[in-house]
């Protein structure tokens, strides 16, 4: 389980950054205050427009940064007390993973499987399971200089998930993925999820958050504005889908901040 507890972010702003937010205030806020649960057999989405605050919300459960004040627990560790735990735990996907080009998918896969301490069976036994599910293994011996966008992407997914972790954290997994590379993604994620993994994501594409998340948070300006299923999220705001949703409590943010 991931356990949020008021967690809050705050960054110190350069002068630069303070005109482009237009803005006078040396610091901000990116997350306020963020609490949630994520559970096993359960996808919960994180929902919102770019500069939300959900990729800070990820990367601070994947220990990459510190929360200004909060408390965060994956599997029961503590984010900042147990780092080491949590990563042992975790599979943290994002679009700034950066494989070496050089590299084929097999040398990548026995490279990070080796990082987890992972004996040479295991990580053979892992690959051909992955590269099966994500259609690789025709590509396996191909430099990574050589791939497609799609099979780029297929391939991070499976080394993020090589140690076979209990907790799936992927940042917009389909982001500026072609309809099939994306539908094998989220069939994937909906398998891990019935497996009895705890799957958690972030994603502005309220279509693939509808279709796969058990449960959301729509965050807006740094705060989570509503939690809960979609029956739950529709019927509280009147909405007739989750866009629609989305949008409603977005115009009710906009006019609170006037």
């Amino acid at each position: 389980m991931i356990k949020v507890q008021d967690l809050q972010k705050v960054y110190k702003l350069t002068k630069k950054q303070m005109s482009k937010n237009n803005t006078r205030e040396p610091i901000k806020a990116a997350v306020d205050g963020i609490s949630f649960e994520a559970h096993e057999h359960e996808i919960f989405g994180l929902l919102g427009p770019n500069g939300a605050g959900k990729t800070t919300i990820l990367r601070c459960i994947s220990t990459l940064i510190k929360p200004t004040a909060g408390k965060i627990t994956v599997q029961g560790h503590d984010v900042e007390q147990e780092s080491d735990d949590v990563r042992k735990n975790i599979a943290f996907l994002t679009n700034e993973l950066k494989l070496d080009v050089n590299f084929t998918p097999e040398y990548t896969m026995f490279y990070f499987g080796s990082l987890y301490g992972l004996s040479k069976e295991v990580i053979e036994q892992r690959t051909e399971l992955l590269f099966k599910q994500f259609g690789i293994t025709s590509f396996r011996n191909i430099k990574i200089a050589e791939l497609s966008t799609g099979m780029k992407q297929k391939l991070s997914i499976a080394v993020s998930l090589i140690h076979d972790p209990p907790v799936i954290i992927f940042d917009e997994p389909t982001n500026g993925l072609d309809i099939i590379t994306a539908r094998a993604v989220t069939d994937y994620l909906t398998e891990l999820k019935n497996k009895g993994k705890v799957v958690i994501i972030s994603t502005h594409i309220m279509s693939v958050a509808s279709k796969i998340c058990d449960r959301f948070s729509i965050l807006l300006s740094g705060k989570i504005r509503i939690t809960g299923t979609l029956s739950q999220i529709l019927a509280a705001t009147a909405s007739s889908d989750l866009e629609d949703a989305f949008f409603r409590l977005y115009s009710e943010n906009v006019q609170e901040g006037i």
